[in-house]
């Protein structure tokens, strides 16, 4: 199993089957390595009540980020403050980081003070976004409390907000001072977000967790952490080896945008990914980097987190292309990250004709379902 991990505290009852935590686990810890920046993240039932041992020893008042809908509340122990951010997607915008900055100067957040980011990853975004650029760098610390951000939004210290033309085209590198994933958070999770991070969880299959089906849940978020920990701790910036974590996103981040720029309901983050997979599949087939049984292969794995891989209707393929351009890892040229004899790694120069045709393929495929 990839990174180092630890049990912390007391076993903890849970739920005992099924997409709930299995009765007895324990907190487990699984740090991310980065020098005199490395933090923990918790994992299990009642993994908050660690919360306080995360907070900087220099905070004297916290500012709780976190939305209406979060039905989780948390106990920093200091004099904490708590705003409220829209739940819409459309406003994961710098407007919203905006206001967060706005209420930290009127409660008179100080550089050594925490903000506290309660939520899925639009919250921890933003919140990490709006945490890097206060008074040029606060302390965060996040409480994940969707499978999504478990398994990956939350840890990394990637924080971004939407503009109209783009997915995430503006943000930060700014590492959290720790992360808790509380799976006992995920009992109120509605079917549309456990879907999403089912979309994360698949990603995780093809670039090394394989067999998390049947695991118990906190096993399943332990061993995505602790890939994600790994692949971090060895290029924190994306300079290379952390593109990885991106496959399945160039695609994604596309459908999201068109969404976001006024088509049908947005799809959520992980259902987007699974189509990206798959799609990322046909196109490294296409270029002779893999063979048809390991598409079929991408196929059955989303499938198998009962996820759709079909490419949905409402914008043609030559949208989704200019969406692609303005994804970050294009430098002038399409890149994208792509199965093949090495594994998952990033390609870079790949042609518009390859993109376009396998859009259209598949646009063609959902066409003749639909018929």
């Amino acid at each position: 199993m990839p990174g180092e991990m630890r049990s912390r505290g007391a076993a903890v009852g849970g739920r005992a089957a099924g997409d709930g935590p299995a009765a007895g686990a324990e907190v487990r810890s699984v740090p991310v390595k980065l020098g005199d920046r490395s933090y923990d993240v918790l994992v299990g039932p009642g993994a908050v009540s660690g919360l306080h041992g995360l907070l900087p020893a220099s905070a004297r008042r916290a500012v709780v980020v976190t939305q209406e809908s979060v039905p989780v509340e948390v106990e920093t122990g200091l004099p904490t403050t708590v705003v409220r951010i829209p739940e819409s997607e459309a406003q994961k915008s710098l407007a919203t980081v905006e206001s967060c900055c706005r209420e930290f100067a009127r409660v008179g957040l100080t550089r050594s003070d925490v903000v506290v980011s309660v939520g899925g990853g639009l919250v921890t975004d933003l919140a990490g976004l709006a945490a890097a650029l206060w008074h040029r760098g606060t302390a965060v610390v996040h409480v994940a409390t969707t499978l999504l951000a478990q398994v990956d939004a939350a840890i990394g210290g990637k924080a971004g907000a939407n503009l109209p033309e783009g997915k995430n085209l503006v943000g930060a590198f700014w590492q959290p001072s720790g992360v808790v994933c509380d799976t006992d958070t995920l009992r109120t999770l509605p079917e549309a977000e456990w879907r999403s991070g089912r979309g994360e969880m698949a990603k995780y299959a093809f670039i090394g967790v394989e067999g998390l089906a049947g695991l118990p849940l906190t096993e399943q978020v332990v061993r995505c952490v602790a890939r994600k920990a790994e692949v971090v701790s060895a290029d924190e910036r994306e300079a290379g080896a952390r593109m990885v974590l991106n496959y399945g996103h160039t695609l994604a981040h596309a459908l999201e945008a068109a969404g976001i720029a006024g088509g049908d309901r947005p799809m959520r983050h992980g259902e987007a990914v699974a189509v990206g997979l798959v799609f990322a599949a046909r196109l490294a087939f296409r270029l002779g980097r893999i063979d048809d049984e390991r598409v079929a292969e991408h196929e059955a794995v989303v499938s198998s987190y009962g996820l759709s891989s079909r490419l949905p209707g409402g914008e043609a393929p030559a949208g989704l292309l200019e969406y692609m351009y303005r994804d970050k890892k294009a430098r002038g040229r399409l890149t994208f990250v792509l199965d093949g004899p090495s594994g998952v790694e990033a390609v870079t120069g790949v042609e518009d004709p390859d993109v376009l045709a396998v859009l259209e393929e598949m646009a063609s495929k959902l066409g003749q379902e639909v018929a």
